[in-house]
């Protein structure tokens, strides 16, 4: 089975989320839209990618012809919205065991989107530092949990002596850690290592209609 790309795990996830939230599949001009991609061809070649590996049947004859299929890789799972992240606004993240009890809301997404499922949750975005990285406000990105990341990751990162946590890009930068929003009109935030703490790394994005 071929591994999926990132633009073809955001489709799908899109695909889902707006079957659920709609009662009826988008066009290939919703999915372009939704998705932020050049052209309906470039929809088009990636839906037959979905096809072809079977995540999705389609009626060529019918605009919203689009059909999701459950088998091993592609099977939904429901992911917990464990809380609201932006810069500026606190969030603790609780314990796995008690996710059941802590979660705000559900998504459903792919197994492959969601890494399996196995220590991934979600988080609903608020603010604009992220735009730029195809991240907007409303949006939900889900995070596997981790406390540590390469350079370049997208993360989750508790300030310490502030209280708060960011959603940022996250760099070593001689001896600190940079916080890199993905905002040409923000400006990055330099902090001591021993001040942040990493609490989970973005695997994928489902995007607010």
């Amino acid at each position: 089975m071929k591994t999926l790309s990132s633009k073809q795990k955001r489709m799908l996830s899109f695909v889902r989320y707006f079957r659920e939230e709609r009662d009826y599949p988008p066009t290939i001009r919703d999915i372009q839209k939704g998705c932020d991609i050049s052209s309906t061809s470039v929809v088009d070649y990636n839906l037959k990618v979905l096809e072809r590996e079977g995540y999705i049947r389609r009626d060529r004859e019918v605009s919203r012809g689009i059909e999701l299929l459950e088998k091993g890789h592609g099977r939904a799972l429901r992911i917990p919205v464990l809380g609201y992240i932006a810069a500026g606004e606190p969030i603790q993240i609780p314990p796995s065991d008690t996710w059941d009890e802590e979660a705000l809301d559900e998504v459903e997404v792919g197994r492959e989107m969601a890494k399996g499922g196995e220590g991934v949750f979600a988080l609903r975005v608020k603010g604009s530092s992220m735009i730029d990285a195809l991240i907007n406000d409303g949006d939900i990105v889900l995070m596997e949990q981790a406390n540590t990341a390469d350079d370049g990751e997208m993360v989750a990162a508790w300030l310490k002596a502030e209280g708060e946590t960011t959603l940022k890009k996250f760099y070593r930068d001689s001896g600190r850690v940079r916080l890199q929003p993905a905002n040409s009109q923000m400006e990055p935030i330099y902090v001591e290592p021993a001040n942040v703490e990493v609490q989970g790394r973005v695997v994928g994005v489902i995007r607010e209609m």
